[in-house]
């Protein structure tokens, strides 16, 4: 089946959160990253509320407007709130207007219903802990780390705790030599990307980053910049001259802005 492309920004989310396996205290970098890919106009949470571990949730609730769905454990050692998402999502799928769905849990038991979404052309996003069981990872179609959120939501927190006048460390870069050792100690990262630039380049080699993006993603659906120690891909491909020729261009549809194409280098 051809993979359907999504616009990102515009979507229309349904977000569907695992209480059991998510920490409350990662809700706001959850959800900035989130509207990076839509809108979420279904929020919904799913735990057992009576419990007085869930109490952490309260304010984040609040603030950003997610309804909590009460799942009593009626039998210990079944997991109830797995079952009445599963069950949420299906409903969703047919009856309300969404194109994407954004699961958060880090657990395996979701990997079906991520399938099945797909299969009815939905967008399936995924957010967990790197402990994530790797079935659940490549049935979305994107899968982002809570941890990666953490770092980035720890740094903004620091730099708006600075008093006025205090300037902000910048962040450590990848020097070119330091990243091209990273590839040489990753060979399948190196030919990920080199396979990525080559799928989509045009008859002279070049090919657009947003292009390169997606098509990373369909052969990895956890594949980040960032979690190698690049805020964004353009700064990946910048930083590995000894892989890639990258080249700015004027962008066909924004004036101001330029876009960015990436070359493999022979080698």
């Amino acid at each position: 089946m051809e993979e359907q492309e999504f616009t990102p920004g515009l979507l229309k989310l349904a977000v569907l959160i695992d209480a059991d396996n998510v920490p409350y205290g990662s809700i706001k970098g959850i959800m900035e990253e989130i509207t990076k890919d839509g809108i979420p106009t279904i929020k919904r949470i799913y735990g057992d509320w009576t419990k007085p571990a869930m109490k952490g949730w309260k304010e984040s609730l609040l603030e950003y407007s997610i309804t909590p769905i009460q799942q009593y454990a009626w039998t210990t050692g079944k997991n109830a709130t797995d079952s009445a998402l599963i069950i949420d999502a299906m409903d969703i799928l047919h009856r309300e207007h969404v194109e994407g769905f954004c699961i958060v849990s880090s657990d395996s038991d979701f990997t079906r219903l991520a399938s099945r979404l797909r299969e009815s052309g939905k967008m399936v996003i995924g957010i967990g802990e790197k402990k994530t069981p790797k079935p659940f990872i490549t049935s979305c179609n994107k899968f982002i780390y809570i941890e990666i959120l953490q770092k980035e939501s720890a740094v903004t927190e620091d730099n708006d705790s600075k008093t006025p006048g205090q300037t902000a460390a910048a962040p450590a870069k990848k020097s070119g030599k330091q990243a091209d050792s990273l590839l040489k100690m990753d060979e399948e990262i190196k030919s990920l990307l080199r396979s990525a630039v080559d799928r989509v380049s045009d008859d002279a080699g070049w090919a657009n980053l947003g292009d390169i993006g997606n098509s990373l993603r369909v052969v990895k659906s956890d594949f980040d910049s960032r979690n190698y120690g690049f805020s964004k891909l353009s700064g990946m491909f910048k930083s590995l001259n000894a892989l890639f020729e990258t080249e700015e261009r004027p962008h066909s549809s924004k004036k101001k802005s330029k876009a960015i194409y990436v070359r493999n280098k022979p080698q």
